[in-house]
């Protein structure tokens, strides 16, 4: 049979060879605490690639040092960073995959010693740290570091850049009423609150032209906090500033109880795609091959995002093709282990 899921897609001159993405999830792999490629990146992306993922996101990777959400993160706040980078992305492109990285700040959300910074002085929960609350030269600084990172990730050769404004880390809390309390351009308004979003996109499309993603936080689960709807008006914004895909999670600027079952989100990629015109990807709880395709075939969502199914399957593609009946290519070293 044809399917959505194992049909390939093309967004801004990048060609997907299927629909399957890697979601970014962090790895705490980094013993060495500098932020550096280590033997575990070099094993555990490239393993998905040959399992037949057509893009895998590396994990949250820190603008600044401080920015990182624990010690043992990925960085890319130096240009030391870019040889170990570029050689993990030629590691998972020579098995056919396509690469990006998501950028990323941790802000109040950071375990990094030292202090941590946020757009107001608020900790995240009662045994947090209280974050300084940033100044302007604070924000240029970060704004200029996302970009700095932007042109790390293109000298390393990544197909696509991820921005992360979900999970509550930094750009997130600027987004979000219970976040950001500050009364000067940054907030007190649903547009001044995106400010600082937007000042990363546009710093980052200043030296990157390639695919550009946002991964966002849909829902905060909280009477007070942001819903899907509101995050219509910033789809359509992104889009107008040239982001090509918006990555549609959820949660995690608040504390909250959510009711997680199987696809539990994908309404939420369903709605933005639909109200704000802009390609999405579905993410939560997505198990099955039948799951994936139905998302797919019936427009919820371009791209699916998988991440603790790939952990506990690097081989999931090969498993949701026979599961959909269809045949897709395998290395030739382990052709005998998925012939049909």
């Amino acid at each position: 049979m044809n399917t959505m899921l194992f049909s390939p897609y093309t967004i801004r001159g990048l060609t997907l060879k299927n629909r399957i993405v890697m979601s970014p999830m962090c790895m705490y792999s980094c013993d060495t605490k500098d932020g550096a490629v280590r033997t575990w990146h070099k094993i555990h992306y490239p393993t998905r690639a040959v399992g037949q993922v057509g893009l895998i996101i590396v994990e949250a990777t820190g603008v600044t040092p401080q920015g990182r959400i624990s010690e043992r993160d990925l960085g890319i706040w130096s240009d030391d960073h870019i040889a170990g980078l570029r050689e993990l992305v030629g590691l998972v492109k020579e098995h056919g995959a396509a690469i990006g990285i998501q950028l990323a700040h941790a802000g109040r959300k950071s375990e990094v010693p030292g202090e941590i910074i946020a757009p107001s002085a608020i900790p995240f929960n009662e045994s947090s740290r209280t974050p300084k609350e940033m100044t302007k030269a604070d924000i240029e600084e970060t704004v200029q570091a996302f970009q700095n990172g932007a042109r790390r990730a293109k000298e390393a050769g990544f197909d696509v850049i991820e921005i992360h404004a979900a999970h509550g880390y930094l750009i997130n809390e600027f987004l979000s009423p219970l976040s950001n309390r500050r009364q000067d351009e940054y907030g007190g308004s649903p547009e001044n609150r995106y400010r600082f979003l937007g000042e990363v996109i546009d710093a980052v499309r200043e030296v990157w032209d390639g695919p550009l993603f946002v991964r966002i936080s849909a829902s905060d689960y909280h009477p007070d906090g942001l819903t899907a709807k509101d995050y219509v008006p910033y789809a359509k914004r992104m889009k107008e500033q040239g982001v090509d895909l918006v990555d549609v999670s959820s949660g995690a600027v608040v504390p909250a109880a959510i009711d997680a079952y199987p696809g539990y989100q994908v309404p939420f990629a369903e709605l933005i795609r639909r109200e704000a015109d802009i390609p999405t990807g579905a993410v939560g709880l997505i198990t099955s091959g039948w799951q994936a395709e139905e998302i797919l075939h019936n427009g919820r969502a371009d791209l699916v995002f998988l991440a603790r199914e790939l952990l506990r399957n690097p081989y999931w593609p090969y498993a949701a093709a026979r599961e959909l009946g269809v045949k897709i290519e395998a290395p030739v070293q382990y052709e005998r282990g998925w012939r049909f």
